[in-house]
């Protein structure tokens, strides 16, 4: 049992379809794979294609010529999915507002999975780090005279 199936189990409903392009928390996306309305077939074929990847589950898109997708972002992303696609001679749609809204997902993808690889900051100890700067930086507060070399007034 996958943990997405346990979630919809637990909690009584089925899977949510929030919009492909708005923002989703967490690493679970849901996306869309737009293809051109040009090919007919292209979608059936892609499904049965990407049917064979593990971690992905896949539905018919709610508009025509179009595959709704979910993954997780470790395993696979948006961009390398529809790299994929494009090699194995599928046509997405190239409309000006698919390649915006490709353009953006590719870019928040890449983004979250950087960020889910930089270490996070030790907020509560940064004033420490800073002291200890301090103190090795030369500053007008510090005299590198030995105390018994120092005149005493």
């Amino acid at each position: 049992m996958t943990p997405e199936k346990a979630r919809e189990l637990r909690d009584g409903h089925t899977r949510c379809r929030p919009s492909p392009f708005a923002p989703q928390p967490g690493t679970r996306k849901h996306r869309e794979l737009r293809f051109d309305h040009i090919r007919p077939g292209q979608v059936e074929e892609a499904q049965r294609l990407l049917a064979g990847l593990d971690g992905i589950d896949l539905e018919l898109g709610q508009i025509p010529n179009s595959l709704a997708i979910w993954y997780e972002l470790r395993d696979y992303t948006l961009e390398g999915l529809e790299t994929a696609l494009t090699r194995q001679g599928f046509h997405l749609d190239n409309s000006l507002y698919a390649k915006l809204m490709r353009a953006v997902v590719y870019f928040c993808e890449e983004t979250q999975l950087r960020n889910m690889r930089v270490p996070e900051r030790l907020i509560k100890k940064s004033h420490e780090v800073y002291s200890k700067a301090w103190e090795h930086h030369p500053h007008g507060d510090h005299d590198d005279t030995p105390p018994e070399l120092r005149k005493e007034l």
